[in-house]
Order: C-alpha cells, then structure tokens, then sequence
C-alpha cells in the first residue's frame, strides 16, 4: 500500500539550529515517536529500534534510516527501511529549510510502500496515523529546539 506525505511547518529558531538539530543523532531519538534506540552504522546512516501501535495494534520495529543528497543548511533526503511484527516498510522523504524573518519554514515531501499486517488496516487510518506521527515528531523537535544549546 502506497502513502504520501507533505506539508510545512515553521519553527522560531534560525535555519542553522533546525538544521543542526534535524542532524543530529541524539535530537532525532528523542523526536522520532517510538525511538527506543538509535545506533550508528556509519555516515549519516543509521539503526532504529522502535516501538509502535497503529490502530489498535501494536508492535515493534527494527529499520535503518539515512541522510543523503545533504545541501547544508536548507535541504536533505531521507531513506527508511523496516520490518516488525506489524508488517515492514520503506520510504523517500526530503524536507527544504528557508530562513524567515522570524525563524524558519521547512517543506517536507515524501512517499512510502507500506505492507503486511499494518496495510490490512486501511489507507485512510494510515493516513491518520502518519498524520498523528508526524506531528509527534515536530512537537517533540520544537521542544528540542526550545531547549538551551549545551
């Protein structure tokens, strides 16, 4: 099952800090909804462990992520793969940070192949669930971004 994603979101930190913070390792465990673990595989590569539940049903998931195609500080690609009890998936993202006069506007794109269990629920709760996912994510990254630099 195919899903896109899309939209903005604005931030009132200056592109450098979002930039900064959407690479690297540490914020983005505490962002992404279900992180139990992150580990390193290499450059911009990455292991994830996560624990999820779509609808009512709930599983854990093990996957890589990777930063590509960096041109810093206003635009990057993702890539995620994984498999779980739920089902498995992959999918293509890329996200553009423009400086605003009072912080940053960041445009996200993306597609994603979705299957197994977690496909039998419906495109449109799937949907939904991206949905609710995503600004978990943004939440949890304007909380990051709030927080003093160390």
């Amino acid at each position: 099952m195919k899903l896109d994603i899309g939209g903005e979101e604005t931030f009132d930190s200056p592109i450098e800090r979002v930039w900064s913070a959407l690479n690297d390792p540490a914020v983005l465990k505490q962002c992404i909804p279900g992180c139990k673990d992150m580990i390193t595989q290499g450059d911009d590569r990455y292991k994830l462990v996560l624990a999820l539940k779509v609808a009512s049903v709930g599983g854990s998931f093990e996957g890589e992520i990777s930063l590509s195609e960096k041109t810093p500080p206003s635009q990057c690609k993702i890539a995620v793969s994984g498999s779980g009890s739920l089902g498995n998936g992959t999918g293509i993202a890329t996200f553009s940070l423009t400086p605003q006069p009072a912080g940053t506007l960041m445009r996200y794109g993306g597609e994603g192949e979705i299957g197994g269990l977690v496909a039998g629920v419906g495109q449109r709760i799937l949907k939904g669930v991206a949905k609710h996912l995503i600004g978990q994510f943004f939440t949890a990254l304007r909380k990051q971004l709030a927080a003093p630099v160390s």
